[in-house]
């Protein structure tokens, strides 16, 4: 088990994203967790405000190549891949290698990139559809912390079942009360989100072996919406 940044190629937000009291409401969050159109392409507060493919995920297929050797041999599995854009990338690459994608929202999956979208697979995350040590790799975005902390363990054990040891996930996370305040204002499907050390004992408690990076207020350049001054 390592604490270990497969994402430090995605680009990061330029300017602070303000968060804080009205900005995202229960309202959003409801809307959010259809995981239907209303999260994926409609309005900024409820989600992704329109989920379009732009090329931002080659460089991640490529850092990723390198740091787990990745190549037209391997088995790949990604829990959660939307519509697929990383998946399209690394079939781009390697147009040959095993590639599956095991998605929980049935939108994202009907709308996903042409290339890969035979191989998506839709179901829920607390178990996977394949053999044990099938993947070689296993990767999970912005996927665990949405689910219960019950489902989160199962997830992380699916994660460890299907694949050889080496995946990648990351967590949604915090590390003081300012940071979690934050994260919990901005997060629409954030379910179990943990002191960055209590989620070092969810993983030990779920046997996980392979690499993880924690997402927080931090690395979202999350910033306080500042109060409305009320004229006298």
């Amino acid at each position: 088990m390592r604490e270990f940044n497969a994402l430090r190629a995605y680009p990061q937000p330029p300017n602070p994203r303000e968060v804080g009291e009205g900005i995202r409401t229960i309202k959003n969050k409801i809307v959010a967790s259809y995981r239907d159109v209303g999260y994926y392409d409609g309005e900024r507060n409820n989600g992704y405000g329109g989920f379009k493919y732009d090329g931002r995920w080659k460089k991640i297929a490529e850092t990723m190549c390198e740091d787990y050797g990745i190549n037209e041999k391997t088995a790949l599995l990604q829990i959660g891949p939307e519509k697929g854009f990383l998946l399209h990338d690394f079939r781009e690459k390697f147009p040959t290698m095993k590639l599956k994608g095991y998605e929980m929202s049935k939108y994202a999956a009907e709308t996903s990139m042409p290339l890969v979208k035979n191989d998506i697979t839709v179901g829920r995350y607390h178990t996977f559809p394949y053999k044990n040590q099938e993947f070689d790799f296993v990767i999970a975005i912005g996927v665990i912390y949405t689910l219960t902390l019950a489902d989160a363990i199962s997830c992380l054990k699916e994660i460890q079942r299907v694949g050889k040891g080496k995946s990648f996930i990351t967590l949604g996370s915090f590390f003081d009360k300012e940071s979690e305040k934050l994260f919990k204002s901005w997060s629409v499907l954030g379910s179990t989100i943990l002191h960055v050390n209590d989620w070092v004992e969810v993983l030990k408690e779920a046997g996980y072996t392979g690499d993880y990076t924690f997402v927080n207020s931090k690395t979202l350049n999350l910033l306080e919406k500042a109060p409305v001054a009320i004229e006298r």
